[in-house]
């Protein structure tokens, strides 16, 4: 009896150390050894990451909405995106943003501190 209940404490052990509980995704960060990548006559987009909502220039847009809604900003020439975040913002929260706006093209997001 003891050798069995040792079997099953090593079973457990084993796959709950090879099983994973949530889904893991790569997010590029490059180091800001250039310059900004936008031109100079445009002003920068400014978006404000909450816990629970996304202000782009000050207008509410959902997460899914976002590349969409950058879209027509970046078409012209390559863009600035400054996010500022706001209190209560998670890691996740945060790397959910960036996943999203890794499809937008002509778009560098730089992010800034909480506010």
């Amino acid at each position: 009896m003891t050798s069995l209940i040792d079997v099953i404490f090593l079973l457990l052990l084993f796959f709950m150390l090879t099983s994973t509980f949530s889904k893991f995704s790569e997010v590029e960060i490059a180091a800001a050894a250039r310059g900004p990548v936008g031109s100079d006559d445009r002003p920068p987009l400014f978006l404000q990451l909450g816990a629970n909502d996304i202000r782009l220039n000050g207008d509410a847009v959902a997460l899914d909405a976002l590349p969409d809604a950058l879209a027509p900003e970046t078409a012209e020439a390559p863009r600035v995106l400054l996010v500022a975040l706001r209190s209560g913002v998670t890691a996740q929260r945060l790397t959910d943003l960036l996943v999203a706006l890794r499809g937008v093209p002509n778009l560098s997001p730089t992010v800034m501190g909480a506010s």
